[in-house]
Order: C-alpha cells, then sequence, then structure tokens
C-alpha cells in the first residue's frame, strides 16, 4: 500500500511540475522598451500596487503613494502604453479611469536587454526597486507582526530560511514544485474576497550562494 500511494504521490509531483513549467513557459518576457518605461522607482511601486492590490485609480494611487494624481496618471499611461497595465473594461466613468495589471507572470530576465548598457541599466533598476519595495514590506510587517497582528496571522505567516547542497538540476526540481503550489494557490484564491481576506505576499527566493572564498 505504501508503495503505491509512494507512486502516486510521485506521479501527482511530477503532473504538477510539468505544469509549472509549461506554464512559466508562457510567462511574457520584457523586452527592452517596456523595461525602460517601468525603470522608474514611483512606476515600479504602482506596478506593484497594482499586482498586488487590485484595480486603482490614479487619485488612489496619489494617495497612497503621496503623490499628486497628474504625476500618478502620467506614469499611468507611460506603463499603459508598453502593455504592462490596461484600463479596467468593467470599472470607471468618463471622469474617472481605473487601471490593472493583466493577469499573468511576467519576467525581466530579457538576455536580449543584457547585451546593451540601456538595457542593463533599466533591468537592475527595475530589480533593485522590486526587491527594495518586497524588503520593505517584510521588514514592516516584522515590525507590526511583533504585536500588531493578531494570532490568527502570525500563526498563518512564515518567514524561513534554509540551506541545502544541490545541483543546477536539483534546484530546478525545486522551483517548480514550489512554482506548482503558489500556482495552485494563485489560481484559487486570486479573486476571493469577504472577512478577514486581505492581500498576502509569497517569496520563494532561491539561489546559489558563491564557493566558500569566493567574492559575494
Amino acid at each position: 500500500m505504501r508503495i503505491l500511494m509512494g507512486m502516486a504521490e510521485n506521479e501527482t509531483d511530477r503532473d504538477a511540475m510539468a505544469r509549472a513549467e509549461a506554464r512559466h513557459s508562457t510567462d511574457r518576457v520584457l523586452d527592452t522598451g517596456a523595461l525602460r518605461a517601468l525603470a522608474h522607482p514611483l512606476r515600479v511601486r504602482i506596478y506593484d500596487i497594482l499586482s498586488q492590490y487590485g484595480p486603482q485609480t490614479a487619485s488612489s494611487l496619489a494617495e497612497r503613494l503621496g503623490e499628486s494624481s497628474g504625476s500618478t496618471s502620467y506614469h499611468l499611461r507611460a506603463l499603459a502604453k508598453h502593455d504592462l497595465i490596461r484600463e479596467a473594461a468593467d470599472r470607471g466613468t468618463a471622469r474617472e479611469r481605473w487601471w490593472e495589471r493583466p493577469v499573468g507572470g511576467v519576467s525581466f530576465a530579457n538576455p536580449d536587454a543584457m547585451t546593451t548598457p540601456a538595457g542593463r541599466a533599466a533591468t537592475q533598476l527595475v530589480m533593485n526597486e522590486f526587491l527594495r519595495n518586497r524588503n520593505d514590506q517584510l521588514l514592516d510587517f516584522v515590525a507590526r507582526g511583533i504585536g500588531g497582528e493578531t494570532e490568527a496571522w502570525q500563526d498563518g505567516t512564515l518567514i524561513s530560511t534554509a540551506t541545502t547542497r544541490l545541483t543546477p538540476e536539483q534546484s530546478k526540481e525545486l522551483s517548480l514544485k514550489i512554482m506548482a503550489l503558489i500556482d495552485e494557490a494563485v489560481d484559487t484564491y486570486r479573486n476571493q474576497s469577504g472577512e478577514n481576506v486581505r492581500p498576502v505576499s509569497i517569496r520563494a527566493d532561491m539561489f546559489p550562494l558563491p564557493s566558500f572564498g569566493e567574492q559575494s
């Protein structure tokens, strides 16, 4: 019985990994133009808010970011020009436009963009701002979470770091397993609403460490 169950679990794992690999093979790889359009700290923050909190207006973004609505409107149009965001078709009026980030994965890692100084600079700025925002959110949660969150939310939170020794192939396999779990949760709960429902950031950082003695 245990052997059959183990085989079924392995089959399920392989199926989930295959689906994750196929799904993310269609992620949009941002070209140099889109990367350069995004390469502004305020635009990265706007893009992040639309990703995490859903559709917003220039006014709601301005209030959240401490900017003027004219400024956020300008940056929204710049992002929309490269299809990074779009107008929410089922919202808005002639006086107030709502904007959303299209569903689907996006990759900042474009090998072609990295062949030019402008492309490398844009990629670096976008990645730096994106990761800085995420790190700021994590540190803010830690500051709040020690005493500012309910016990239920504290119990539902995981902040963990581990180290193991892997080959590139094993690292890819683990990455696909993690992506499959995240994809399942996102697909199941993306549009959930109701009491005690909040946006939850899911992070999976996995990368090889320098060899011992190698400069980091």
